[in-house]
């Protein structure tokens, strides 16, 4: 994190925003800058307008869902403020209204979610200890087995762990907490990972389950970025979001109540889980008119 990254980082406790709001803007600017530094733009340019059109077009280039260009266009418009305040730019080159990307109103959401034979895929790609180490493998479980964000993945701490239980404590938004049953797969790869591997990392008495050969916590970007690597050797795209809706539709589709699955995503309504979950994915659409 640069020099610039840290003081915004700081302005943002100093506005009194949320922990989980400032990691999700200085994650978000930190992956514009790393755009800027592959660009080779000059540093003593934070930030133009030339810059901001053309990440914009990067991403959607790369097929970043709405959702993530929109809160990553978000997120720079409040370090564009950031930047104003610190004189750094002269004027606001992101206006919200115009810049965001939309939607025409009435349109269906398509839910992405992998199929049975993408998960299977994965499962094999993940048993190859020469190309996965055992700490992506079970950040990929947990993904898949749990539903959590990635910003709750990364934020997993030891003492969240109940091993009598075999439950996971996870701290969503807002603060709000809920208690997701674990497999036993998934309880022996943490043992596994916890014994093999953390247990002779330099940051071994970290109080976050996931470690970085570089801090005592993996970051969320490490996370994506590996998954954007694999995806190349898959076949199919992976994300971590993609994770949580694969989550949710598999339980939805295998008979699971819309209350649990509710509970389980940590979504504040039952209405929440209707509107992103109760829909009907590409795949399905293609079988049905197959069937004609």
């Amino acid at each position: 994190m640069n020099e610039l990254s840290k003081e915004f980082k700081q302005w943002l406790y100093e506005e009194g925003k949320a922990e989980k709001t400032i990691e999700s803007y200085v994650g978000d600017i930190l992956g514009f800058q790393k755009y800027l530094d592959e660009m080779a733009v000059d540093a003593s340019q934070p930030l133009t307008r030339f810059s901001f059109v053309r990440y914009k077009q990067y991403l959607i280039d790369n097929d970043f869902s709405v959702a993530t260009i929109n809160k990553k266009i978000n997120s720079l418009k409040v370090y564009n403020d950031f930047l104003q305040m610190k004189g750094l730019v002269e004027e606001s080159y992101i206006q919200l209204k115009k810049d965001k990307v939309k939607i025409a109103a009435g349109s269906e959401k398509t839910v992405e979610a992998l199929s049975d034979e993408q998960v299977d895929k994965l499962l094999f790609y993940l048993e190859d200890h020469i190309k996965v180490s055992p700490r992506n493998k079970l950040i990929a479980y947990l993904l898949l087995y749990t539903g959590v964000r990635v910003s709750e993945l990364v934020s997993i701490k030891m003492q969240d762990i109940d091993f009598l239980t075999t439950t996971l404590v996870v701290r969503g938004k807002g603060g709000k907490i809920r208690e997701i049953s674990l497999r036993q797969d998934l309880i022996h790869l943490i043992k596994q990972y916890i014994q093999n591997d953390r247990n002779r990392s330099k940051y071994k008495d970290s109080e976050y389950l996931l470690l970085s050969q570089r801090s005592p916590k993996v970051h969320h970007d490490a996370v994506r970025n590996w998954l954007m690597k694999i995806s190349k050797e898959l076949g199919f795209k992976l994300y971590p979001h993609l994770f949580r809706h694969t989550f949710c539709t598999r339980l939805l589709r295998k008979g699971v109540d819309l209350t649990t699955v509710s509970k389980l995503a940590g979504h504040s309504t039952i209405n929440m889980t209707a509107k992103f979950y109760i829909q009907t994915t590409r795949e399905e659409k293609q079988i049905a008119v197959e069937k004609l």
